[in-house]
This record gives structure tokens, sequence and C-alpha cells, in this order.
């Protein structure tokens, strides 16, 4: 099967630890499976350097025979069973088998150890991640499915081991994860997956925003990102974790090009990972996923039968800031997303080549270390079905872009800075520390972003007469 050929060629790759591990564990009578997304990824051809395996051995066990064979060894996991390694380059992870309980209140279970395979894959989230692969004293590799999860690959299907509902009381977080994979591998959930999270999703309440935060991540760098936000919404978890983007659904677009906001974000997003130079880009894809959350709020119906949502720019980025704390994302994951969300519409004012040169500094004095990003973003968002229109938004995109190189062909436009520092200020101006130096510093930055570069005297004489006239 074409399948397993691809798993059995993965592990190939990884047999100068798969055999010697198999063979220390045989040698001292346990068994080593490799287990769970390992063997799900080597079943589909990408498996990486991360190997889970589960064994009967306990956790000293395990120590034990890791010991002068692993670089390294760490005992984090330790309560809940598990040893970690490191083996030329590959991050190991061994767990004891398990057969844990849960008081279905939070989603830490009572850690219990199970005494066999079956015990341990039965209470696992989803059958394609209930497969395992025994590593023989020889190297031999033993593929063992006894819950059915390369059926579930082989239909794309995310199904669990057991009925969903009890899965799902056990830990809630498993319904995001479910929609996380259909992020990640394109799969779609079961009917009695999906039927189960839409009738249980309040009980994604129980997890703390964290993990949901970890998950949510996950998702948007998927490779079928827009499914995966699809899926968020359609099982009714969005509307518990980040209730903005369904809300969207609400909101008719003021071109009347969709038949609704939220489609028209879901294909920004699609086509801002198009423009995507390298790695996903998570700031441009909550960015482009966000970008008009502020228009429910601002949304009022014209006198001549239009909609308008006049700065929802502005109540989008207070409302990407607010949600995001709440989430507790980092801070400057948060201002970065949040600032490209507040800029999105300010290239809607260039026209056709009408900004001055003091407005296409202040563009990217603004965007900063986002202008990259502001770019792909400001292209994603056209998506007028109007060719026409589209291609006069590009070419003065490109227009646009064109005139930053120029600027920057003859100025640091990266570091627009005055061409006298604080001190210089306060020797001029025989000033001691204190706000009328950033006062003035302020001033000639925006005297300089107005201007253009200006020599040490041009800027001492603008000075001069702007303090003259702040002392009346």
């Amino acid at each position: 099967m074409r399948l397993l050929a691809a798993a059995a060629v993965s592990l190939r790759e990884h047999s100068d630890v798969l055999n010697p591990l198999g063979a220390k564990f045989a040698a001292a009578g346990f068994g080593l499976y490799l287990v769970g997304g390992s063997v799900r990824d080597a079943v589909l051809g990408r498996l990486t350097n991360d190997l889970d395996f589960t064994t009967d051995a306990r956790p000293q066990d395990v120590q034990e025979l890791l010991r002068g064979w692993a670089e390294a060894i760490w005992d984090t996991g330790i309560d809940f069973g598990t040893i970690s390694a490191v083996k030329s380059g590959q991050q190991i992870e061994i767990t004891t088998f398990r057969a844990d309980s849960y008081d279905r209140v939070g989603r830490n279970p009572e850690v219990r150890f199970g005494e066999s395979l079956e015990d341990d894959l039965i209470r696992r989230d989803f059958s394609m991640n209930a497969m395992a692969v025994k590593i023989g004293a020889d190297g031999s590799q033993e593929f063992i499915d006894p819950l059915g999860g390369l059926e579930s690959l082989l239909a794309g299907v995310i199904d669990t081991p057991a009925a969903p509902e009890d899965s799902f009381n056990d830990d809630p977080l498993r319904m995001l994860r479910g929609v996380r994979f259909v992020s990640q591998l394109g799969f779609s959930l079961s009917p009695r997956v999906f039927e189960a999270t839409v009738a249980m999703a309040e009980q994604i309440d129980r997890i703390t925003v964290e993990r949901v935060a970890v998950e949510l991540d996950k998702l948007i760098l998927g490779e079928h990102a827009v499914d995966g936000i699809d899926m968020l919404c359609e099982t009714g978890l969005a509307q518990r974790v980040i209730p903005e983007i369904p809300a969207m659904k609400l909101a008719i677009d003021e071109h009347h090009q969709h038949k609704d906001v939220y489609t028209h974000s879901l294909t920004v997003l699609k086509q801002a990972m198009d423009l995507e130079d390298g790695d996903p880009d998570l700031v441009l894809r909550w960015a482009a996923i966000l970008h008009d959350i502020g228009k429910p709020d601002t949304r009022r119906h014209e006198d001549n039968g239009g909609v308008s949502f006049h700065h929802h720019e502005v109540v989008g980025a207070k409302m990407v800031r607010k949600r995001l704390r709440a989430l507790k994302y980092p801070k400057a994951v948060i201002e970065d997303i949040a600032n490209l969300v507040f800029l999105h519409l300010r290239f809607h004012g260039y026209g056709d080549n009408q900004w001055t040169d003091s407005a296409v500094r202040r563009y990217v004095n603004d965007a900063g270390d986002l202008l990259p990003r502001l770019h792909r973003l400001v292209r994603a968002d056209c998506t007028t079905r109007n060719k026409r229109r589209a291609r006069r938004l590009q070419q003065n995109y490109d227009n646009l872009e064109e005139r930053i190189a120029r600027i920057a062909q003859d100025e640091d436009l990266a570091r627009v800075r005055p061409a006298i520092d604080g001190n210089a200020i306060m020797e001029l101006l025989g000033l001691p520390p204190g706000p009328q130096v950033g006062q003035a510093w302020r001033y000639l930055k925006e005297l300089r972003l107005d201007r253009g570069p200006m020599s040490h005297e041009e800027a001492e004489a603008a000075l001069r007469e702007w303090w003259a006239e702040q002392q009346g």
C-alpha cells in the first residue's frame, strides 16, 4: 500500500535512532512503539525530527536505558510518565502506557499507567493519532492499527477512537485540535465529530486561554487556514474563543461584491497566504483575517441605500488589542497585528500618484518594520471582481512601492531622525532634561518628514525659529 510504503521510507531515514533504541528496550524486556502524530506523519510522508514513543517501561526504567546513549535527557514531564531526550539532532519523547481518567471539570487527567498498548491508544484524541509501529530488537517494524486510523487517513476524515462525546468531555481542547487538523491536513471532521463539537462547543470554556491561543496559532499557520477558520465558525467554537470573526457575517460589504465581510476576509487571508515569501507569517495571517473586524460596530446605512464603515480601521485595531490581550498573546505580536489593521486603509488615500513625498515618508515611517507585511496586506485586500478596478489598484500600489524605493535611494527611510539629537537640543536651547526636549525633538522629526533630509545648520535654524514662537 502506497501510504505504508511512504511510512517505511520515512522511518528508514530515522533508523540511526530507531534501531539502537529498539534493541535497548528489547534487551531489557520492554516493548517500544512509535506512536501518535509521529506515525501519522510517517504515513503521510512528512515525519520530522520529533519522535514520540510509548512503552510498558516505567519512567525510571526509561531514564536508565537512555542514560549514556542519549546526548541529553530531561524529566520535566515525568509526573505524566514522559522522559525526553536528544540523540543525533532528533527530539525524543518516551511515555509509559497511559490509562488516565478525567474529572470532566478541567482537562488535567488523573495519571494512571496502563498495562497494554491498546489501553494507551484508545485514550488518544483521534483515530489517525492512535496508530503505532512496534520497533523490534533487530530494527524490524510492525504496523499496529486496532482503531482504524489508516482508514481515517485514506478517507481524509478526522474521527475519534471512542464516542466523540466521551472524548470531548474528557478533554474539550480536542474539539479545537480537530479543527486545527482541518487546517493543517486539509481533512474534514467526521459527521459525528462535527455534531458533537457543535453540541459541546461551550465546553471549550474549561480550557485556559493560553492553550486556546496555541491551537489558534497552529490553525492560522496551517496550509488550509481558510478551511480551518471556516470550520472554527461552523462548529461554534469561534463564538467562544474569538467571536469577532463570526460577527463579520452580519456586515454586508459596502461594494456588494461579497455576501458579507466574513467571506471577504477569508479571501483576503487566502490572498495574503499566496503573497508570503517563505515560511507562514503568523502576524500577516492574523492581520488578514482580522483587518475588517471593526466593520460590524461601525456599519451605517446611508440615505442612498449604501452601507458605510467609517473609521472601522481605528475601531478594529482597538478590538484586536482587546481580544488578543484576553488570549494573552505577547505584547509585541498584539501591537504588530493591531498596527497592520490600523494602517491597512491608509493606502486608499493615495489615489493616482497624488501623495506628496512627505506623505510617502509618513506612510513608511508609520509602518516601520511592518512595511513589507503592510505591502502584502494591502495587495491581499483587493478582492474586487471588477478587473479594471483591480488592475488600477495594483498599478497604484506598484507606483507607491516604486516611489518608496526611489526616495529611499536618497534618504534613510527606515530610520527617519532629526539632524539634531536630544543633547544638542538641550545645549542649543539651554534646556534641562524634560518634556520640552521631547517636544522639540518631535517637532524636528515632523519637519524632517515634511521636508526630507536637512543639514545640521538647517535643523538648528528651524529649531531656533520654532523655539522663539513657543516663547511668544
